[in-house]
């Protein structure tokens, strides 16, 4: 089978490229990036040398897929995936929403005209935040949970959010580009008649995510704790109770080997899945700054009381649907994860400087 992974050299589509190569499966990958990343082009060099194709290009430039070969399969890993994109004074949220929906629709249409299947990586920030902002929660260990003396919103358990839970707006803007990006690939894929596949994916981690809070909290904590750099708990107590979990990319691996055999016969109604390590996988800050206080040695942080817009005390995904209908569970634990990054940290002491100058 051939290919295309687009966003192939940030950290999820770099994992994706090495982890099917390393894999054996005999798959032909392509790559599409347009390097505008810092730390997208250490991904390149690694990419190139273990023979991987790649494509200058931008998703958002429906002319820069016309010289893109014809492939079997696309894995859209290309996005902007912060939730304060478009509204932080940083960032355009034009530019937003040509990155995550008019590209979208550009890789739809290269779909439509090669008969490829395509799997959207979304996000579990399609979730609609008033709901989950107000969730009752108690601290159990240093971190919140669901309260279980409390009313929880249909589709949340102890086991996490599930794939029942609302979508309704507010969800952000970069929630939403996902939102319309799903239904608008379900569309194509049913008009068209292309295997389309959602995975909502929970936090990723792993050694060589870049360093950025708004896009890979495991590994800015990590790098940043060890290199002493100032570290704030912001929001709710300020104490660093909120929680969040874990998923290393390639074990996505497995799951998406199934979706292409699958093809069109998969059911409408499971082409939608959540992605996650789920409760076992999920850490609080506070409980991630203990774990590098005893890794790297103490490091003081901060407390800011006020939250940022769009912030959740407890975003766990359950996944209980990809196991039930496709046998999936995440294979790498947290700690595993976390030693993983800390030995990559210990290796580039740049890291920081590299995947986010600014």
């Amino acid at each position: 089978m051939k290919i295309l992974i687009t966003g192939i050299c940030g950290f999820v589509g770099s994992t994706l490229a090495e982890a099917f190569h390393a894999s054996g499966s005999g798959h032909e990958l392509i790559g599409l990036d347009n390097f505008i990343r810092p730390g997208s082009e250490s991904n390149r060099a690694r990419l190139k040398a273990l023979g991987i194709k790649l494509h200058h290009g931008d998703i958002r430039a429906a002319s820069d897929l016309e010289g893109l070969p014809a492939v079997d399969w696309v894995i859209d890993a290309a996005a902007n995936p912060s939730v304060l994109a478009g509204v932080d004074g940083k960032t355009s949220s034009r530019q937003l929403i040509e990155h995550n929906l008019t590209g979208t629709i550009n890789m739809l249409e290269f779909c439509k005209a090669h008969g490829a299947g395509f799997t959207l990586l979304s996000t579990s920030r399609v979730y609609s935040i008033p709901p989950l902002a107000d969730l009752p929660v108690e601290i159990h260990r240093g971190a919140f949970r669901p309260d279980p003396t409390g009313e929880l919103p249909t589709g949340v358990s102890a086991a996490g959010v599930s794939e029942t839970f609302t979508t309704q707006a507010p969800v952000s803007l970069y929630g939403a580009t996902k939102v319309a990006s799903e239904a608008l690939a379900l569309e194509y894929g049913c008009t068209f008649n292309f295997p389309v596949f959602v995975n909502r994916c929970g936090v990723m981690a792993g050694a060589g995510q870049f360093g950025r809070p708004d896009q890979g909290i495991f590994a800015f904590w990590l790098n940043s704790h060890l290199r002493r750099r100032p570290l704030k708990y912001i929001g709710f107590d300020g104490q660093g109770h909120q929680v969040r979990d874990c998923l290393h990319p390639r074990d996505l691996v497995p799951l998406l080997a199934k979706q292409f055999a699958a093809g069109t016969s998969t059911a409408a109604g499971d082409r939608i899945i959540n992605v996650a390590g789920g409760a076992p996988s999920a850490m609080s800050l506070r409980q991630l700054t203990a774990w590098c206080d005893d890794r790297f040695g103490a490091h003081p942080v901060a407390t800011q009381a006020e939250p940022r817009p769009f912030d959740i005390p407890w975003m766990v995904l359950d996944a209980a649907k990809a196991e039930q209908v496709w046998g999936w569970r995440p294979e790498t634990s947290t700690l595993a994860i976390l030693e993983e990054i800390a030995a990559h940290a210990d290796q580039h002491p740049d890291w920081l400087d590299v995947s986010a100058p600014f």
